[in-house]
């Protein structure tokens, strides 16, 4: 199984890495596919691990600081 360290792939694989685990990015049925695929940019282009990005994530969710504006939800 090939790892998905930043330092075992390369751009493109990271890419199909986040498309294939986020499912239909493409639909954007719900508006909030596109959010999703955004917030996962930095480990597509190299910057940050997966793990890092969902730890920060859930940070805010934990520290209950996240700000009203910064929330993002699905519009009905």
């Amino acid at each position: 199984m090939p790892g998905y360290l930043i330092k075992d792939t390369t751009r493109e694989e990271r890419k199909k890495i986040v498309e294939e685990s986020l499912g239909n990015t493409s639909a954007n049925c719900d508006g909030c596919m596109a959010g999703l695929e955004e917030m996962y940019q930095d480990y597509i282009d190299g910057k940050k691990e997966i793990r890092e990005i969902n730890m920060e994530f859930n940070a805010r969710y934990v520290r209950g600081d996240m700000e009203k504006e910064e929330r993002r939800s699905c519009p009905l």
